[in-house]
């Protein structure tokens, strides 16, 4: 008999249901409206990390070609021609050539290296500034989402008060599930703002260590011009190509045979 009864007690009991979903339905509109804020933040982060590695990748691949290929060429032009149409390489050395074709109307020798130098710093300029879209917003996610999802927190641990004062006690089913919806948006908050500081400050490096080697290469067009083709940097040897696997001897005892 006692056991029908503590069978029927667990039946009649109220169920609590716990978990992500059902504390998002606890938030309300609020909640979901936090959420899909910080999901957009993580999926532009992820984004432009992803193109802006690949945009990297691609700018040092195609410096080999500048250290193997470039110089090795009778003159500018022809060097360009040797470089990728996309690449910031490329846009260098046609600006060198066109400041080389209009340096001669200058008339002061001063100016003309002022307006070759001013050119080459402008197209650098402009080429860093292309690598560097999107920084800002991986730098704007790692600081506002931890506060986005504190404010999550803030809303989550207000329901739990505003569920004790109606309940009058301070009983777990009356907080258990604001309290979760708090700890939850505060957690996803750091996993979307740690990402994209990681990302922010890789890509800020790797961008640091481009804009090097276009400032050496801008040097190096530089003192090419003032000097007619005289001064250049040392060509880098191309990678030898694989010989061919020797062929293997002639078995004598086949050749007395």
């Amino acid at each position: 008999m006692n056991l029908y009864l503590l069978a029927a007690a667990a039946d009649a009991a109220p169920e609590s249901k716990f978990g992500f979903v059902e504390a998002m339905r606890e938030g309300g509109p609020v909640a979901w409206t936090i959420l899909a804020i910080m999901v957009i933040m993580s999926v532009g982060s992820f984004y432009i990390m992803f193109t802006k590695l690949f945009e990297q990748n691609k700018v040092m691949k195609q410096y080999n070609a500048v250290q193997t290929q470039f110089w090795r060429a009778s003159s500018l032009k022809e060097g360009a021609t040797k470089l990728d149409k996309d690449g910031p390489w490329r846009q260098l050395a046609d600006d060198a050539v066109k400041a080389q074709e209009d340096h001669g109307k200058m008339t002061d020798a001063l100016e003309s290296h002022d307006y070759m130098h001013g050119s080459l710093q402008r197209s650098e300029d402009s080429i860093n500034a292309v690598l560097n879209g999107g920084l800002a917003f991986l730098a704007t996610v790692g600081a506002t989402a931890p506060f986005v999802g504190l404010l999550g927190t803030v809303i989550g641990i207000y329901r739990a008060l505003i569920n004790i004062g109606i309940a009058g006690n301070a009983s777990i089913d009356k907080v258990a599930g604001p309290v979760g919806e708090a700890l939850i948006m505060t957690a996803i908050g750091l996993l979307v703002a740690v990402p994209a500081v990681f990302a922010f400050n890789w890509l800020q490096g790797r961008n640091r260590k481009i804009a090097a080697m276009l400032s050496t290469f801008s040097t190096d067009l530089l003192a090419y011009m003032n000097s007619n083709g005289a001064v250049k940097p040392t060509v880098v040897a191309a990678a030898p190509a694989a010989k061919p696997a020797a062929k293997p001897a002639a078995n004598p005892t086949l050749n007395k045979s």
